[in-house]
Formats: C-alpha cells, sequence, structure tokens
C-alpha cells in the first residue's frame, strides 16, 4: 500500500463506520499505485495524493475534479485505452490510467460488450432513486403497480447517502432526527419488500423520445422502457461561478467535497474555504470539521446567510468565521489551488477597494445554490408524455420536503393510473408546502435566569421545519406557541434530566443545566459530533454561546454517548453558574486557522476566469461577442465553442445566463442553446449490442 494512500483516507470517523479497505493495485501514468477495489478511481487518485488528473488542450490548464457526480467531464481519464470520466468509473485490479493531455493516441480497444437493445413495458419510470424517488417508489409499491426506479449511482439513497447530520422536518413524516445515511438505508430496505418496484443502479436515463420511450444505459446494454407514466425525481446539480483560477485543481463542488469525505472516506483536503452561506455550504463546513479538517472562512454575499440559522450558530460555535457581505475575488495557483482572494461588497454586490484578504488555502467549496436536474421532464411535457416531478427536479428544497413531495406524487399517480381510489390526504399538501420552509422569522432569544434543578436550555430561535425534541421529551414539556412544527420551541417546568432532547436535535442546538448537586458549580450536558477520542476527565474547555462568542472556560467531567444509537456524544461539563445558561458549545478550532496572509495577493484579470470549462472560453471571449451584437447562444456556441464540451452544457449553461444579465441584455433578446438530443455521453456500440464473438 503506498503511504499516500494511508495519509489521505479517514480511518476514523464520529458519524461513518471506518472499515479496512479491500486493495487493488493499479498504474496511474505509469505510477502503480493502490486503491479500494470498486471506489471511483478519482477518489482512489485522491487518496494517493493526486488532484490534477491532466492539462487542458486548449491553454495547459491543469484538470482534477469538479462535480464528483457525473455531470461534468473535468475528471475525464484514458482508462484502459478509453476515454472516462473518473469520478464513476469503479476502481479493478490492475487498471491503466492515464492523463488526457491534448489528444491522445487512442489503444484499439473494442466497444462495450453488451446485450442487444431491450424493451421495456412498466407503469412508471421514476429517474432519480434519492429521497424523493424512493418515497415515490414506495406508494407505487404499496398500491401494487409495476414501477421502475432508475438512478446512475451503484446504490440508491442519492444526496442522502453524504449526509451525516441529522434532519430537520417532521419526526412522523420525514425521518427528522434521523441521519440521512440512516434514512437511505431504512428507505432501501422497504423498497426491498415490494415485489412490483424494480431497482436499476449504475444505470443511466439518456434520452426521452417522441414515442414515449425512455432510453436507459445499463450496465448490461440499452433499455427502451415504455412507461405509462413518467416521474422526473433526478435531484440538481450544483451552481458555479466566473472567477479568476475558477478551474483550479481544488477548487469544486461541495457536493463534489461530500462524496469523497463522507462516501468514500477520503481526507480530501487539509485547509478549506467556502463560499455560500445557504445550507449546503453551511453543512459542508461541519462535514469538514468532522472529518478533522480546517475550515479557514465562509464567505456569503447576502447580508445575512441563507440556511438556517442553527446551521450557521453550529459552525460559529466550533470556531468558523462567517463574513456576510463578502464575496470571492479569485483563486490562486499554478498547477492547484494555493491560496483564495476575498474582499467586502457594497450596496450593489462590487467589491469594496482596499477590502481585499487573500487565505492560504488548499480547497474551495462553490455552494451557491442548486439548479434543477429537469431537462426529462422538459421534453417529456415537449412530446406529450404523462409526466410528473418530484424532490428538487421540481422544487429546491430540503431532503425532508423531497421525501415527503415523493410521497405525495407517488399516490397521485397510483390513483391516475387506477391503482388505487383515494388521493393524498387533504393535510399532506400544506404538510408539503411547510417541509419546503427556507427558514422563517428569528425571535428575541432569551436565557433562563434560575439557578436550581434540571432544565434544557432552547437555542433555537428561528422558524423552521423541526419537531424532533418535541416528540423525544418523554413528559410533553417541550411544545410551540402557534404552528407544531414550525414554531419556536418552549419548556415548560418537570424536566427529569433525560437528555433525550439534547441528543436528537438536529441542529445541536439545545443543553442541559444542572445545578442539582452543586449549585455554586453547576453542570452543563452539550451535544458533541466531532472526533471526542482525547476528550478525557479535567480536559478544559473553551466554551461559547449560541453564536460562538467567547465564555470562559469549563472542565470536562465526562463523556458519553447518547443512547440509542445516534452517534452524539454528550459532554458534562462544570462551568460558572453565571454562564451555565449560555453555553451552546464548545469550539475546537483555533483562531489562528483563520488568520489572513500578510497582504492580498494580487489580482488576475476578471476577463480571464473560464466560463466553459470543457473548452476553456473565457468570460471575456462571451462580453466580447455578446457586446458586437450575438444574440444565439447557439451561434456564440459556433465561435467560441462555448457548450461544445463533453458535459453537453450542462455547467456553462447557467453562468452564460449570468454574463448575459451582468452585461444588461433583455432575457427576450437571447436564443437559448439548443439541447443535444443525450443528456449523458454513451458510446456507440450500447444502441446496437455487440458479443464478444
Amino acid at each position: 500500500m503506498s503511504t499516500g494512500s494511508v495519509q489521505k483516507r479517514i480511518s476514523s470517523h464520529p458519524v461513518l463506520p471506518c472499515p479496512e479497505p479491500e486493495y487493488v493495485r493499479f498504474r496511474f501514468d505509469g505510477r502503480e499505485i493502490m486503491g479500494r477495489k470498486g471506489e471511483m478511481v478519482s477518489s482512489a487518485l485522491f487518496a494517493n495524493g493526486a488532484r490534477v488528473f491532466g492539462h487542458h488542450a486548449a491553454d495547459g490548464g491543469a484538470q482534477g475534479i469538479f462535480c464528483a457526480n457525473g455531470q461534468c467531464s473535468q475528471c475525464s481519464l484514458l482508462i484502459d485505452g478509453v476515454i472516462q470520466k473518473s469520478c464513476v468509473t469503479p476502481l479493478a485490479e490492475g487498471m491503466d490510467v492515464r492523463s488526457v493531455n491534448g489528444l491522445p493516441a487512442l489503444a484499439d480497444v473494442p466497444g462495450p460488450a453488451v446485450a442487444a437493445p431491450v424493451t421495456v413495458d412498466t407503469d412508471v419510470l421514476i429517474i432519480g432513486a434519492g429521497p424523493a424517488g424512493l418515497a415515490a417508489a414506495l406508494e407505487l409499491g404499496r398500491a401494487g403497480a409495476r414501477t421502475i426506479l432508475v438512478d446512475d449511482k451503484d446504490r440508491p439513497g442519492g444526496k442522502l447517502v453524504l449526509q451525516t447530520h441529522k434532519f430537520f422536518g417532521s419526526e412522523e413524516d420525514c425521518y427528522a432526527g434521523t441521519r440521512g445515511i440512516e434514512i437511505a438505508s431504512i428507505l432501501a430496505g422497504q423498497i426491498a419488500s415490494h415485489p412490483s418496484v424494480e431497482v436499476w443502479t449504475s444505470s443511466t436515463a439518456l434520452a426521452v423520445f417522441s414515442d414515449g420511450i425512455v432510453g436507459v444505459r445499463k450496465p448490461g446494454g440499452y433499455a427502451m422502457v415504455r412507461p405509462r407514466h413518467l416521474l422526473v425525481a433526478s435531484g440538481a446539480r450544483e451552481k458555479s461561478l466566473v472567477f479568476p483560477g475558477n478551474t483550479l485543481p481544488g477548487v469544486y463542488g461541495a457536493g463534489a467535497f461530500q462524496t469523497l469525505v463522507n462516501r468514500d472516506l477520503i481526507r480530501s483536503s487539509e485547509r478549506i474555504f467556502i463560499v455560500g452561506g445557504g445550507n449546503v455550504g453551511l453543512i459542508a463546513a461541519y462535514h469538514a470539521l468532522q472529518a478533522g479538517m480546517a475550515v479557514v472562512g465562509l464567505v456569503e454575499a447576502m447580508p445575512a446567510c441563507g440556511g438556517y440559522k442553527v446551521h450557521a450558530d453550529k459552525i460559529r460555535r466550533l470556531g468558523v468565521p462567517i463574513l456576510t457581505g463578502h464575496t470571492i475575488l479569485a483563486a490562486h495557483g499554478s498547477e492547484s489551488l494555493e491560496a483564495v482572494t476575498i474582499a467586502a461588497v457594497d450596496g450593489n454586490f462590487r467589491p469594496v477597494p482596499g477590502t481585499e484578504r487573500s487565505f492560504s488555502v488548499d480547497t474551495l467549496l462553490i455552494a451557491v445554490g442548486l439548479d434543477p436536474v429537469n431537462e426529462f421532464h422538459r421534453k417529456a411535457v415537449e412530446f406529450g408524455i404523462p409526466v410528473s416531478t418530484a424532490g428538487d427536479a421540481d422544487e429546491i428544497a430540503e431532503a425532508s420536503a423531497a421525501m415527503f413531495s415523493g410521497r405525495i406524487r407517488g399516490m397521485e399517480i397510483a390513483c391516475t393510473l387506477g391503482f388505487c381510489l383515494s388521493k393524498p390526504p387533504v393535510d399532506w399538501i400544506s404538510k408539503g408546502e411547510v417541509l419546503k420552509s427556507p427558514g422563517g422569522a428569528v425571535h428575541p432569544y432569551s436565557v433562563p435566569e434560575r439557578r436550581e434543578g434540571v432544565f434544557p436550555v432552547l437555542h433555537c430561535t428561528q422558524e423552521i421545519p423541526c419537531n424532533p425534541c418535541m416528540t423525544s421529551c418523554p413528559k410533553n414539556l417541550i411544545g410551540t406557541q402557534g404552528h407544531p412544527i414550525l414554531g419556536i420551541p418552549e419548556y415548560s417546568d418537570g424536566c427529569t434530566g433525560c437528555g433525550k432532547c439534547v441528543s436528537i436535535c438536529p441542529g445541536l442546538a439545545i443543553t442541559l443545566v444542572d445545578f442539582r448537586n452543586d449549585p455554586l458549580n453547576p453542570v452543563v450536558t452539550v451535544p458533541f459530533e466531532l472526533d471526542a477520542s482525547a476528550l478525557t476527565e479535567g480536559t478544559p474547555m473553551d466554551l461559547v454561546d449560541r453564536e460562538g462568542a467567547h465564555l470562559g472556560r469549563g472542565v470536562l467531567l465526562r463523556t458519553r454517548e447518547a443512547p440509542g444509537g445516534v452517534k452524539t456524544v454528550l459532554l458534562r461539563i462544570r462551568t460558572s453558574p453565571d454562564v451555565a445558561a449560555r453555553v451552546a458549545g464548545v469550539r475546537i478550532q483555533d483562531e489562528s486557522v483563520a488568520y489572513p496572509e500578510p497582504a492580498p495577493r494580487t489580482l488576475p484579470l476578471q476577463d480571464d476566469a473560464i466560463v466553459c470549462r470543457c473548452e476553456r472560453v473565457t468570460a471575456g471571449a462571451i462580453r466580447r461577442h455578446l457586446r458586437e451584437g450575438v444574440r444565439d447562444l447557439n451561434e456564440l456556441k459556433t465561435l467560441t465553442r462555448a457548450g461544445f464540451g463533453a458535459c453537453g452544457g450542462k455547467t456553462c449553461r447557467t453562468l452564460l445566463a449570468r454574463i448575459v444579465r451582468e452585461e444588461g441584455i433583455p432575457p427576450s433578446e437571447i436564443e437559448p442553446l439548443t439541447e443535444r438530443p443525450l443528456f449523458a455521453e454513451t458510446p456507440l456500440g450500447f444502441f446496437c449490442g455487440r458479443c464478444e464473438e
């Protein structure tokens, strides 16, 4: 096993199991290295310290991963003589992997040995086995509808398999208080009990055709599926930004980071910076801390983070600076990321001169929103095929909302096809809208002044859909005034100190204060989901309030794992009575982590930023043609090759639209890019089938 492989793998995690991998040998650019059997080739390379996968033929720019989800083509490598996306290609013993530098000399490799295409009739075809697709399939399975559930990953669950945090929402309706990774297993297990539901993993939906056929590429060949109803639950893809250095290896989406860290257990980074204060960016910061990585900072251009306040407060308490009203100016590095430069923005989101700061980092996560993957739905509507959408393909929201929307769509489709008579209950629609809530009003915060007995302190002040603290209390002492899920939780007297509310809270926003044994030295129980192996009795702890302000030090009395297998450690800390009720957490990251470099780095030209990653087309080239009067993006594609690449315009389409807006061109003047017939690249051999002989 190579030394790099050992150094870059996560061998211990506070939530995830870390089994000893089964290793295989493969070669990368002639060097023999080791990887875990069956992991994606890109992950095996990361584990061995390889972040640069090759160089682009157009400008020699270094390339690595970007989406880690098969959506772009940045990680393409020559694998056993065939150019393939390394993030969706499983590693096997003896593979020969080579960088693609310019146009490679392709080996004489035959096409895929697959069976002849088959036609399959079904009642319902669901594209996407994430939370929405799984929930819909369960409802259809209960109704007895023949259902095929298609997903391009090797296991069902979608983004659930990346989520180590507990979910918000309703415990009854969408497993609130349970971690995403566990919800994925629960739903997949329930699917297996319904014989009318067939799950096709490692299978990619390629196209929707006018005759009602949906083309699906399976590992063994091409299937032409003819459903009576199509449900698109294909999720979302991450948005990107245009700034100099945005294509450097080390700059990638938060989802790619979570894939490397939480799915593949790769220690992908040492020092991370994050752009975007929505839930995706805030959660990615937390996942980095769980995996033992330093988070140097997070910037958000808006005056406040758009994600749940409990998510923001949680990482502030752990020592991550959140800079609102700031933006990214540039990423610096030659072969891979070395530093980032940020600045404050004014009321028009323009950088304020003199506020620039640079930070040494090796990873920059872009978490600036999501776009629905809805091209299948658009085509089905165009061709008059019965179709519905669910989850992020319908509306971007939390996974809890996606699950519930899947349940609703599944039952609606079952009724439409005649498999059941009862439509979704009336209250399901209103529940679904509540679960989509992005976070409402923030209420005034106060802490109890009492100094006797035992009681919980609820540090949650924002209206978000969440009720596990209420449903977990054995004495029903936590409730709300107003809405049963969106209301701010309130505590009434009678606590016994069981700590169940502390253990289950998804936002880690509840502590337990106990004055019973020693009123002058109360004990605070704090939830903790990071590595606690080095915490022993007598360890001094840096105590912080709800938003991370320092409250002094306390002394750790003991740690214990919360009951019920929730993978939360409870820290019992002795502190002073003056601050006990204000303590909301402990700081684990030293403030020196976030110190900037002595002086800001020299900024590259903004027009040098890359818009089209596949073809290395710059923002300057796009702006020049727009200013010369080009309004048809297909003409722009011909002139610049923007959108011509292997990803099919998936990553640059929204960036082109952004530049059009910045140039002040009305959208009505723009002719959009024509979509390709196939939504994923596929060897032609799949469409005809060939045998080994």
